[in-house]
């Protein structure tokens, strides 16, 4: 019996033009060059990006995820490793596995690649009028919905899309605020009318130039934010990160703080500063991995709590 390949079941126009299309792509995103100005190969910038932003990676889940044979990935790991960007530590949950973390060595060497990449996707997107480069990433979203259906796409490889705010987005934050730490931690409403307070001077004192907001969605759903705001010429500060607890375990925090500290330090910014509580453990992890240094700590009573209130900075 012949069973009709894959080319015989599919136009050859159809063919045509996804051959055409993908030549088209490889061109405007300069694959064929050298990748994003370094000597690294595309897929070693892609393990870089995806150790920079999982939360506790192991090797067999990047091999998996990526695609990858798993002696080449291990020969990228090892290349990381001896280069001190990469370091293992046995897992919690299996010791028979590692989890993967950079190093703040390789950090360094990986955030001036990722600003390269924003830079080149931003001169791709800027001769393009708003409405069109919305047209083009709505575009973009549809063709990855339809090859990879959200069903068959790993919960733990999904990526949020991060956008500026619309109206409506500001009123959420301080909505999430107010119900999550209500729910998860006890706080009263005057930690609600505190994040009002903060959302309503970003929006009325916003300086474009200088401050921020991103919003993550994640297939189609508001599930997180944060903003940075100019404390002082020098200074910036994160503020108000959230994240809806259908998102968490996604790197999605982390993302959301890489995004802050890419965006001050292009901005020339000599240093970034938060508050934070003791209790939040997850979000003093994200810090604290990306060098963020514990400067002051200070008990309080406030939104109904007995807290500790901590002042967190990071040279940059």
């Amino acid at each position: 019996m012949n069973i009709p390949t894959a080319s015989a079941t599919v136009p050859a126009s159809a063919v045509k033009a996804v051959r055409r299309f993908n030549r088209f792509m490889t061109r405007k995103v300069g694959v064929l060059d050298p990748y994003l100005g370094s000597n690294l190969s595309l897929t070693d910038v892609r393990v870089l990006y995806e150790l920079a932003h999982r939360e506790a990676p192991v090797a067999s889940e990047l091999a998996r995820d990526l695609g990858l044979d798993g002696g080449y990935l291990s020969r990228v790991l090892r290349r990381f490793e001896t280069s001190g960007w990469m370091e293992r530590s046995a897992s919690p949950q299996d010791a028979r596995q590692n989890v993967l973390t950079l190093t703040p060595a390789g950090r360094e060497a990986f955030e001036p690649l990722q600003q390269r990449s924003r830079d080149e996707a931003a001169a791709l997107l800027a001769p393009l009028p708003p409405a069109r480069q919305q047209e083009l990433v709505a575009a973009m979203e549809r063709i990855e919905a339809l090859l990879e259906p959200a069903s068959a796409t790993p919960t733990a490889t999904r990526m949020a899309v991060l956008r500026d705010p619309v109206p409506g987005d500001i009123g959420w934050v301080v909505q999430q605020h107010g119900e999550i730490y209500w729910r998860e931690y006890g706080w009263d409403s005057s930690f609600e009318a505190l994040v009002a307070d903060i959302a309503a001077q970003f929006v009325r004192k916003f300086q474009p130039a200088w401050e921020r907001c991103w919003v993550a969605e994640l297939d189609g759903e508001r599930v997180g934010a944060v903003f940075v705001v100019r404390k002082s010429a020098t200074t910036a500060q994160l503020r108000m990160l959230i994240l809806s607890p259908k998102a968490r375990g996604l790197g999605l925090g982390a993302r959301l703080t890489d995004e802050c500290i890419a965006f001050a330090r292009a901005k020339g910014y000599k240093k970034m500063v938060l508050w934070t509580n003791s209790c939040l453990t997850a979000a003093r992890g994200i810090y604290a991995k990306r060098g963020f240094k514990l400067a002051k700590s200070e008990p309080y009573e406030g939104f109904g709590q007995q807290l500790v209130g901590e002042t967190w900075e990071l040279r940059l």
